[in-house]
């Protein structure tokens, strides 16, 4: 693992977009795992930036979204696709975007052809996430096993609470959501985390110090061969600054 702590939230932001963007101009990096939440939206303006002033291009790239509500249509603006529409694809061009159909009539078909579709790519070289409060990765919730497929889930009141401001007043957020597994997740060739704001503190901790366990699915990173995180001073308050300083990463 790789620690990066940086003083605010849009430095950690801009240096997650730097790493992506280096990432896709240095390597073979073909296919792209993308995430949603507040944290990304940083990221994604500075990598919309990038392309507009021609020091990136994304045209070779095909990208995978993390995961859906059901019940939501591509056109509901409180859909990930509408989030990813505002946020990224209609300020880029990708060769191809991969998202969960929210509003698929079987939804575990859905998630089965979703699966078939990474095989079909060649699998994910880097996968982009956030982390939740409680712990999750996509939308994995506490119980998850660490092998999980994209799946159908049902959301916790916790993760539906934290989310219920993306959301127009007097429409609940959906109950349930499509999401990529934690074992499709740790197939990723790399991961890198973002995590910003003291609300996320005692979960980072908790994925990156505490024990490998379902009850903080972010464990499961611990495991993996390629895996940066970039918090911002708030987010990394309740680490243990020994952890930081073998990584040699303290901005």
């Amino acid at each position: 693992m790789k620690l990066r702590i940086l003083p605010t939230a849009q430095s950690a932001a801009r240096a997650t977009a730097d790493h992506i963007s280096d990432k896709i101009r240095t390597s073979s990096i073909r296919v792209l795992g993308l995430a949603t939440g507040r944290s990304p939206i940083a990221v994604y303006r500075s990598i919309a930036d990038q392309v507009a002033g021609q020091e990136l291009d994304l045209r070779a790239i095909e990208s995978f979204n993390l995961d859906e509500y059901v019940g939501l249509n591509a056109a509901d603006p409180s859909s990930f696709h509408a989030y990813m529409q505002r946020h990224l694809f209609s300020h880029v061009s990708f060769r191809r975007s991969h998202l969960l159909d929210g509003d698929a009539p079987d939804p575990l078909a859905e998630c089965r052809r979703y699966e078939r579709d990474i095989i079909a790519a060649g699998g994910i070289d880097l996968q982009l996430l956030g982390i939740g409060r409680n712990g999750h990765i996509g939308f994995n919730e506490p119980g998850s096993a660490h092998d999980c497929r994209t799946r159908p889930v049902t959301l916790s009141d916790s993760t539906r609470a934290a989310n219920q401001s993306d959301f127009p007043a007097g429409q609940a957020v959906p109950e349930q959501a499509l999401t990529m597994g934690i074992g499709t997740i740790l197939e990723a060739r790399a991961i890198v985390l973002l995590a910003t704001g003291a609300a996320k503190s005692a979960a980072l901790r908790d994925a990156l110090e505490g024990p490998v366990t379902t009850d903080c699915p972010a464990s499961a990173l611990q495991a993996h061969p390629d895996l940066t995180v970039f918090a911002d001073v708030d987010a990394a308050s309740q680490l243990d600054p020994a952890l930081a300083d073998r990584q040699g990463q303290w901005d």
